[in-house]
């Protein structure tokens, strides 16, 4: 196994990082830059920071074939030979998945727990207006606000940083794998409740106006009124959330499920009070405190209401430090330490476009913890051409499929480019998890401070970097995964990338029989 970095060591990678050309890193730990994951070093091998990567190694099924291809160090370059640059990777044949495999992944856990949620609530929309079922038609605030209530319990951070944790402390590594990783699908997919319930509590409230202006004889006006705005609020809500709004017009879902969804609580609250308070049989007012609270409607939305409320008490506006290390990417500073496998939500201002992004930090006792931001939108942008002293964020972070790492005794978290930042805390806090990350230019284009964390704690046993620029083109993502996957003896594979790399992994590890979690684009 190759020597931990000295103390002059981790000095001369600084030294270089700081001059912008990271050549620290390459004298000191050629392994950091040798892409390709290689054997640990023979016993006999002696580090040398003077000693280059001749040729990188490359997987090989056989022995024979990994003395073949084994690292070929040299003391001195010959000027008449220079090092020849890895070979072209070129563009893999790719495999197409068949329909099985595609639809599998298709119907994934967040659709089929959206089509059991729905197909129930629909069961019951029929039975009810068949008046086969007479529940609602007696109390139909219900089964509107229960829907709603279980659609934003499902997103608040809160309540799933809380099954995290449970999940994480009783099952991790001694239960049978299909069960943590059941138990890693249920909740990365918890969306799937969430839209599920959502649009079901839409439709229960459609149904009750319309009941409504069925028996306009004995309702007041003002309960019609209120039930349609009540109405035309939700709709818009849950359908300024569908997958494509939120992918591609990110500020037109942000203001509208947010603004227009508070809306429609504030209407929720006067519609339930104005039902609760109106006798239809004498249609007279008899408003009463006592009765109102002991509806159930009522504490429907109350909860409503607190879960809403309570992750917008945790906002608060924190100093930051903004590095630049080049225009494609910042590198956001946050003070505190934080765990792996959470995200976290900035913003310019107190109330207005957040966006998520991967936390990065060495642990719970580190000083700092970063996020890395790709410049892709406006908002990304502005952090490079106006960087802030201050940004708005939630004090309390939400958990992402990689927290529940801690479940498996072995893994590999592979990322491209800025996928990173998700990816990085848990390698970082988990000597059981490879990294696999593909990029261009990585050490120009990402800095110092991430190649810094990279070399500290990583080594080269446990890390498959991938420069597509230096080695003249993309790897056979499929091939070095696999290798890797069977190499690490690993139980699970989480990926971080974009559309296009992650429906191409996942199809793969759905071919080759390999556990997979990937980016998600349907919440």
């Amino acid at each position: 196994m190759p020597a931990k970095p000295t103390l002059n060591e981790v000095t001369g990678y600084l030294d270089g990082a700081e001059k912008g050309t990271l050549s620290g890193v390459i004298a000191s730990r050629p392994a950091l830059v040798a892409t390709p994951y290689a054997p640990p070093y023979p016993a006999d091998a002696k580090e040398d920071p003077e000693k280059t990567l001749r040729s990188p190694p490359s997987f090989s099924s056989t022995d024979k074939q990994k003395e073949k291809e084994s690292v070929q160090v040299s003391e001195k370059k010959p000027e008449s030979e220079p090092p020849k640059p890895a070979a072209p990777a070129g563009k893999p044949t790719k495999k197409k998945a068949s329909k099985w495999t595609l639809w599998r992944l298709w119907f994934n856990t967040y659709r089929k727990l959206f089509t059991f949620c729905f197909t129930i609530n629909v069961i019951g929309l029929g039975l009810a207006a068949s008046g086969r079922w007479q529940y609602p038609i007696h109390r139909p605030p219900a089964l509107v606000l229960g829907n709603l209530l279980t659609a934003i319990l499902m997103r608040n951070e809160i309540f799933g940083r809380i099954l995290y944790w449970l999940v994480n402390t009783l099952f991790a590594k001694w239960t049978p794998l299909w069960w943590r990783l059941g138990c890693t699908s249920v909740l990365q997919h918890l969306g799937g409740i969430h839209s599920g319930c959502a649009l079901s509590g839409c439709l229960w409230l459609i149904l009750n106006v319309v009941d409504n202006f069925r028996h306009h004889a004995i309702q007041h006006d003002a309960i019609l009124i209120f039930g349609t705005i009540t109405n035309l609020a939700v709709i818009v809500s849950v359908l300024s959330a569908f997958p494509w709004v939120r992918n591609t017009h990110h500020n037109v879902f942000e203001r509208h499920h947010r603004f227009v969804g508070w809306l429609g609580l504030i209407f929720t609250w006067v519609f339930v009070i104005l039902t609760d308070s109106y006798d239809t049989t004498t249609q007279t007012w008899a408003p009463n405190g006592v009765h109102i609270i002991r509806k159930q409607e009522f504490w429907y939305a109350f909860g409503m209401t607190v879960l809403i409320a309570l992750p917008w008490i945790c906002v608060r506006e924190v100093p930051v430090d903004i590095e630049l290390p080049s225009p494609k990417v910042a590198i956001i500073r946050f003070e505190r330490g934080m765990q792996q496998g959470l995200l976290g939500r900035v913003s310019r201002s107190c109330i207005m476009e957040y966006h998520a992004f991967g936390i990065i930090s060495e642990g719970t006792h580190a000083k700092y913890h970063y996020m890395i931001c790709g410049v892709q939108g406006d908002f990304t942008r502005s952090l490079v051409n106006d960087p802030p002293k201050t940004l708005w964020t939630r004090q309390l972070k939400f958990a992402g499929v990689s927290n529940t790492s801690t479940l498996y005794k072995r893994g590999i978290r592979i990322c491209t480019g800025t996928g990173l930042g998700a990816a990085l805390s848990t390698c970082l806090q988990s000597p059981n998890w490879f990294l696999i990350w593909i990029g261009s230019d990585q050490e120009k284009t990402f800095g110092p401070t991430i190649s810094g964390l990279i070399h500290r704690h990583l080594g080269p046993e446990r890390l498959l970097l991938w420069d597509s620029k230096q080695r003249g083109g993309r790897p056979d993502t499929m091939k070095i995964l696999k290798e890797s996957y069977y190499k690490w003896n690993a139980e699970v594979v989480f990926i971080t990338s974009n559309y296009q790399g992650n429906s191409e992994i996942m199809q793969g590890c759905k071919e080759s029989g390999i556990p997979a979690f990937g980016t998600l684009w349907d919440f």
